[in-house]
Parts: C-alpha cells; structure tokens; sequence
C-alpha cells in the first residue's frame, strides 16, 4: 500500500494563477464523483465544551493525517447537514486528513445556553477559541474551509491566527450585502424585528413539536423532495427548536450589520495565493457580480464557479454535498504536494 508524504508541504504559489469553470475538464461529472457508500468511514458527532459553551463537533480522525481541516458551516450551523459532506471529502483524500466540523453555539437541539443569543462576532471568537484551545499544538497545516457565512468567519480566523493557517476555501461564500436581492431584505426584516423573529421561532418550535413522523413530512413537503435524509433529520431534529431559530436569526441580523461594510480586499490580497472559493450561478448569497469584483481587485485569488444546479444549499443533497467534496478535495489535492512512493 503506497505511503503518502508533504514535500514542502504548502506551495509558495498554489491554485493562485487560474479561474475556472467547474463544468470544466478538471470536474468530473456528477456520475463518476462517487465513494463507496458502504465502507465509508463515518463521521462521529459529539459534545465539546469550548470557553464555557458545549459546543457540536462533527468528527473523522485520520490514523495518518497530512492535515487538519476544520469546516464552518453557514448560518443554521447544525453540522449534522454537512455529514454527507465532510464523509465524502475523508474518501476523496484517502483518509490522509483529520477533518472536524463545528457547529455555532447554540445553534442544536437541546438548549444548553438557556435561550441566550449570540451575535456574529460570537459566534467567530468562539471559533477561534477552539483553535487555541483544541488545536494549539497541532503540527498539521490547518486547513479552513467554510459555507455561506462561515466563509467569512474563516476570512476572520485566519487573520487572527495567521500562523498556523495554511489555506482557506470559501463554499458559496456571503462576504458582503446583496443589495439587489429581495430575499436578503426580507431576512433582513424578518431578523431585524424580535417580534417576528419570535413569532417565526414559534411556528418552527411548533412544527417539532410533532409527531416526528407528521413534521418530516411537512418539512420533505416544503423544503423539497430532493433534500436527503440527512438533511431531514438534521431539520426536525435541530432546526425546528424556538431557541435554534432565534438564534439563527439573531445572528443573520447581525451579519446584515457587519457585511453592510465591504469585504477586506488588502487581507485577501496579502493571503491571495491561500485563498479559493467556489461561487454559485444563481446564488444571492454569493452573486457572479461578487465574483466578478473579487477577480477585480483580488486576481490571485483562485475562483471556481459551480453550474451543476446544487444551488447554495448544496449540503442539502447527497449530490450536492459529494460534488463538492470533490471539488474542495481537489483544490487541497492541488494547493499540497502529495506524492504516491
């Protein structure tokens, strides 16, 4: 069995010089990105407590690590929606990687904070005292990849623990307001209000209330039948809780806050030959004319975009979450000098 080793383990200039299409020669059909579903390894889920707050992890421990990837979901940040994802992206990189997902405070199903909500620059120090507190010692390259809002709470990781960061991708990135979309001011509203926002934490506290065969259903019903069952259970059993929803929402409100300012171009330029992302075609969250801009002003930056239809909530599918496991593997694959002896 052949052994893998880092040479020089993180390039100077690594994916930094290209754009590219993903429905290009180097994405493979969605019918060829498969892993072996019945002798995967599987994630496991535990409690952990960081500064005081129990904390979600989703876990794989590599027996022989290059790496460690440390994911930040978006905004619900229940990890258990990503268990197909971070699955996926352990075979895609032969076990050569120890990955973990944290999930935001607060933000599950038992209410172990007492309904108490947590802003955006919370929920990253919070992060980052995981870093410091789990990973201090750690002699791996940290690998950063985030979804949605948590590709921004990875941007702001990595400037504070730029040492030990060796590489970020952003997943469907919301770096900054999309003033031209209509269901952003309307989260905007809904989040900005604690009246609605409670109102909306009610009813979705409601629906979990039932039967749990009856709100799996609603929630296929609504939510769509192409959703997977991890997505599913992942809903009823963590998103539909009062506190879960208010805490979701309290946190958007402050999102909308802090992306009202304009992304830190002179961070990213200085980090440019560290950082990818990956945009969606008809993404509000990350709009092209985001990526047009950020090719603009950051052109060293390595930027992907995504047309295989898996929309921003792609860790909602199976197919969404394996296609883009695959692309984020190969990025890594790209960005580190592995060799087969």
């Amino acid at each position: 069995m052949g052994a893998y080793r880092i040479s020089e383990v993180w390039r100077s200039q690594g994916l930094c010089s290209f754009r590219r299409d993903c429905t290009s020669k180097y994405s493979l059909p969605m019918d060829e990105v498969k892993f072996p579903l019945f002798h995967r390894t599987r994630a496991i889920s535990q409690m952990c407590n960081i500064s005081s707050y129990t904390t979600e992890l989703l876990e794989i421990n590599s027996k022989e690590p290059l790496m460690q990837i440390l994911f930040i979901p978006g905004n619900p940040g229940i990890v258990s929606f990503y268990r197909d994802f971070v699955e996926a992206l352990y075979e895609n990189l032969e076990g050569h990687a120890s990955i973990t997902a944290i999930g935001h405070i607060s933000q599950g199903g038992k209410d172990l904070e007492r309904r108490k909500m947590f802003s955006l620059q919370e929920q990253i120090s919070h992060k980052v005292d995981y870093i410091e507190q789990e990973l201090r010692t750690c002699q791996l390259p940290i690998v950063l990849v985030g979804h949605s809002i948590g590709s921004y709470i990875c941007l702001e990781i990595f400037k504070r623990l730029q040492h030990q960061v060796k590489y970020f991708i952003g997943l469907y990135p919301f770096l900054t307001l999309n003033k031209e979309s209509q269901t952003q001011a309307l989260i905007g509203k809904i989040a900005g209000s604690a009246i609605i926002s409670a109102a909306v934490s009610s009813f979705a506290s409601l629906v979990g209330s039932l039967p749990t065969r009856v709100s799996r259903v609603i929630v296929r019903r609504f939510l769509g039948p192409s959703w997977s069952t991890t997505a599913i259970d992942a809903t009823c059993k963590h998103l539909l809780q009062y506190h879960t929803m208010r805490n979701v929402l309290f946190m958007a409100m402050t999102e909308f806050r802090k992306l009202s300012e304009d992304p830190d171009w002179e961070f990213m330029k200085r980090k440019q030959s560290q950082i990818a992302l990956l945009f969606g075609v008809d993404d509000h969250w990350g709009p092209l004319s985001v990526f047009e801009e950020v090719s603009t002003r950051v052109p060293g930056i390595a930027l992907s975009i995504e047309r295989e239809g898996h929309t921003h909530g792609c860790c909602c599918t199976e197919a969404g979450s394996i296609w883009v496991a695959h692309h984020v593997s190969n990025l890594i694959k790209n960005q580190i000098q592995i060799r087969n002896l």
